[in-house]
């Protein structure tokens, strides 16, 4: 069978972006999709295709991959086709038998749209409104040519339910547990996101300003034309001393960085999944995270801790987890290993075989 994955777009290093680059190895899949800037740093191991890059500018980025997508046309070459993202599947309507492996609904539409609309200024808002208001349409009317949906959380499960009415299997994102390994509890906590918003990357700057003995290294990036571009901004102009902002980094140097950390800080609003907190956990190291999201799927207080997002709670745990954190080790390689990539394969293997079986059945 042969498979194509329609992906938005490689701006950025991001969990979404591993996992399909780990599904179309599984999959023998072929990749298409917009920017293909982070590949450089991702080594991609399979063929990707690109549709042209998209017009950097917030706003116009997200239309203009809307528009490469859905004008389109892979029909004849492949057998089945999976969509990865918020806009891959608007080439749904002309590419069956299909799978949507749904990340979340667009937040900034749905959940999110009260949080997106308060950072705007008067004029900023209005465009925005017309602007959500029309892709809503453009979007929901996609989502009617999807032939089966899977997600990757319980948490993106009920969002889906909620905003689409439509059902969604649950099939947990993969880590690869022999890529990592433990060297050491180093001097420094670890912290790997896109630089958006919506990461609350500002309260971990908050938080280290206030433990001048304690370092933070956070890895991430963002890409061009988005909404983070003023967020970076700001947040890289007022950096404590003890907290390093690395931007994106190779594969082989993030392995290295979970093996020497002391743990892992997440700080997402309501993250979708979260693939971090796994990868650390792989290399045997604690996790300190929110009490929201999906995060509430994979850290156990056997792992690390489930905490407020305010500033005293998060600084009460890094300095309870500092004391002993190699007493997690076993505890968090034995949890890694219940989302191995192994048990993804089987699962994803099955959805395509059997999503194309029924496809076929009914033509």
């Amino acid at each position: 069978m042969r498979i194509a994955i329609f992906h938005d777009y490689f701006g950025a290093v991001g969990g979404g972006e591993r996992v399909v680059l780990m599904m179309a190895k599984i999959l023998n899949a072929d990749i298409i999709t917009t920017d293909t800037d982070a590949l450089s740093k991702m080594n991609p191991e399979v063929p990707v295709i690109s549709l042209g890059p998209t017009f950097k500018h917030r706003g116009f980025k997200q239309i203009s991959a809307c528009l490469k997508f859905y004008f389109c046309d892979f029909s004849k070459e492949y057998d089945f086709f999976i969509f990865s993202g918020n806009w891959a599947h608007y080439a749904a309507h002309r590419h069956h038998p299909n799978m949507w492996y749904c990340h979340t609904p667009v937040r900034a539409f749905y959940d999110l749209y009260p949080v997106f609309l308060k950072r705007l200024d008067i004029i900023s808002r209005q465009e925005f409104r017309i602007w959500s208001y029309f892709q809503k349409r453009f979007d929901r009317q996609a989502v009617r040519d999807l032939d089966i949906i899977v997600t990757n959380s319980k948490n993106v499960q009920a969002r889906i339910l909620r905003t689409y009415s439509r059902d969604a299997a649950v099939i947990y994102p993969p880590v690869a547990t022999t890529q990592f390994h433990c060297k050491e509890y180093g001097d420094f906590w670890l912290s790997v996101n896109r630089l958006y918003p919506e990461k609350r990357i500002e309260l971990q700057v908050d938080v280290f300003r206030q433990m001048p003995d304690e370092k933070l290294v956070i890895v991430g990036g963002y890409a061009t034309g988005d909404h983070a571009s003023e967020y970076m901004k700001r947040l890289s102009r007022q950096l404590p001393s003890n907290v390093t902002l690395l931007g994106e980094v190779t594969e082989p140097r993030l392995l290295d960085l979970y093996a020497g950390c002391k743990g892992l800080i997440c700080t997402a609003m309501d993250e979708d999944f979260g693939l971090t907190p796994l990868e650390a956990m792989a290399s045997g190291k604690p996790v300190i995270a929110v009490d929201e999201g999906g995060f509430q799927e994979t850290v156990t207080p056997q792992t690390g801790l489930l905490v407020g997002a305010s500033q005293d709670i998060i600084i009460d745990a890094i300095k309870f987890l500092s004391v002993n954190p190699e007493s997690f080790n076993p505890a968090c390689i034995e949890r890694a290993k219940e989302f191995d990539l192994e048990i993804f394969k089987e699962k994803i293997t099955s959805a395509v075989n059997d999503a194309y079986s029924v496809y076929k059945r009914t033509i």
